[in-house]
């Protein structure tokens, strides 16, 4: 084993020797040489996925996401909201060897506080929220019937989700509410957090409406941030009216970190949504659908003679299949007349005209 320990050691030795040399001769004789790390070709920066490739497409990738979020949100916040609502611990109740542990890790679960595992999955569905609104954003503005420049509701959106992120750790509503108490000489609710949830609501509704209305697939996207709004609303309530309670503080955090929740899979169900419009997926799924519907165009033009061909040579012993016709007269599409638009005109041909030219036809054949 020592043996086969120093040959490996021999090789990398030899290796690092060759990196080193190869280096020397290709770096200038001021600067010390470097070794390189071997890299294969597709590490390269312009090889790598962009942010938009990794939003999935498909209904079930979507729905797949967003049963994980919604169930990681739930795992991080059932537990103090159990506890909460019921008085009773939901594990370590006992004490016993690892009761310390337990009670770490219902500290790191305690939603009462932001800095909490709910708190932080919170701060990362903003992330998320306003990383896909950025990339709606880059694609919404290369739309080339766009006139009034409606992709800039998206960077909008952005914009207000980064201020919610901020808003859980920095007390920007404070400020806001504090700022417009003073100016106006008015107080709305306590410490003037009304002026703040005012702004924030009419902030939301008129850019999210802006940012939705214009999607061609916007029934997912829309009802996630109805949801998201919602939920912060009610967040928003539980603050004003929980004066200091522990209930009202859980349930409007727990509501708060929903609805961020909800943002994220809602800009997530958005860029899919104008990933499927760049790439004409529903143009495609609704001309298949008309393909099915309607006839198709080459067989509703197909000429009346190839079709009594067809027909005469499917009859027993060539016999007129029209013979039995109470019309009398078939319509006849000569290749040789033809409209000023190019297409073909009809002629009604006698009962002797159509036995000619079947006979003829027969003629060929047996040519």
């Amino acid at each position: 084993m020592s043996l086969a320990a120093s040959q490996r050691r021999d090789q990398r030795r030899r290796l690092v020797l060759s990196w080193n040399r190869s280096g020397s001769t290709a770096s200038p004789p001021n600067q010390p040489a470097r070794p390189l790390a071997d890299y294969a070709p597709d590490a390269l920066p312009e090889r790598q996925p962009a942010l938009a490739t990794l939003v999935p497409i498909g209904l079930g990738g979507l729905a797949m996401v967003a049963v994980g979020v919604v169930s990681l949100m739930a795992a991080a916040t059932g537990v103090s909201l159990w506890e909460t609502l019921t008085g009773s611990q939901l594990f370590g109740r006992g004490g016993g060897r690892f009761a310390m542990t337990l009670s770490a890790v219902r500290q790191c679960l305690d939603i009462r506080s932001f800095l909490s595992l709910g708190g932080w999955l919170a701060q990362m569905c903003l992330v998320v929220a306003t990383a896909a609104a950025l990339v709606v954003r880059l694609m919404r503005r290369h739309r080339r019937d766009d006139y009034r420049g409606r992709y800039r509701a998206w960077g909008w959106l952005a914009g207000l989700f980064t201020m919610t992120a901020c808003a859980a750790q920095v007390p920007l509503g404070q400020v806001v509410g504090s700022l417009v108490s003073d100016a106006i000489g008015t107080t709305l609710g306590p410490a003037g957090m009304g002026w703040w949830v005012l702004a924030a609501a009419i902030a939301y509704v008129g850019v999210g409406l802006w940012a939705v209305l214009p999607l061609h697939e916007r029934a997912a996207t829309a009802i996630w941030l109805s949801s998201g709004l919602l939920a912060w609303a009610v967040a928003a309530g539980c603050t004003w009216m929980g004066g200091g309670r522990v209930l009202p503080l859980v349930v409007g955090n727990a509501c708060w970190m929903a609805g961020a929740a909800s943002a994220a899979i809602a800009m997530l169900a958005a860029a899919r949504s104008v990933i499927r419009e760049v790439r004409g997926i529903p143009a495609r799924q609704a001309t298949r659908k008309q393909s099915l519907a309607m006839p198709d165009a080459a067989s509703a033009k197909k000429p009346t003679a190839v079709l009594a061909d067809e027909s005469d040579s499917s009859s027993p012993h060539g016999q007129d299949a029209d013979d039995d016709d109470p019309r009398g007269a078939t319509a006849y599409v000569d290749g040789s007349e033809a409209d000023d638009d190019g297409e073909a005109s009809g002629r009604h041909l006698s009962k002797a005209e159509r036995k000619r030219l079947r006979k003829l036809a027969r003629m060929n054949r047996a040519a």
